[in-house]
């Protein structure tokens, strides 16, 4: 069960998700969250390199973000790597808020570093998405900022 103030924010707009759009990892992680959140009232999608995350996230910041899984949540935080992974995990609930939890109790350094090895073999590990965009059926499309 959400805390009080977890269901406030998660009654709300959905957050934003933005990712890599030359990454097939990240692929697979929109394609798992557009899964798992059946509703559709948990994120919205956007690329790293469109013009609302450039919007949205102050050029400095966007430096130091690099190429993650930002989360832009409904109070405006920003959260990237490891805490991005888990705020989008206990956001899904059910067995990935529990699998969150337990994740949360390694220290946040190693798990950012977990994070980083990763996506440093990312795209030797999985392959590039196809340069046209998947055709996603309308009810899907309408959670994506293009």
């Amino acid at each position: 069960m959400p805390l009080p103030a977890e269901r406030e924010i998660f009654a709300g707009q959905p957050e934003r998700l933005f990712y890599d759009g030359a990454c097939g990892l990240c692929h697979a992680a929109v394609r798992f969250v557009l899964a798992k959140d059946r509703s559709g009232n948990a994120f919205r999608f956007a690329p790293l390199d469109s013009d609302l995350f450039r919007s949205a996230i102050p050029e400095a910041e966007r430096a130091r973000l690099g190429q993650t899984l930002v989360v832009q949540t409904a109070d405006g935080a920003i959260l990237a790597r490891s805490r991005a992974v888990l705020h989008i995990m206990r956001r899904l609930g059910g067995i990935w808020r529990l699998l969150a939890g337990l994740l949360a109790i390694i220290p946040r350094p190693l798990l950012d570093r977990l994070y980083d090895g990763v996506a440093w073999s990312r795209h030797r590990l999985f392959r590039r998405p196809a340069d046209v965009c998947p055709v996603l059926p309308p009810h899907l499309r309408r959670r994506f900022d293009l």
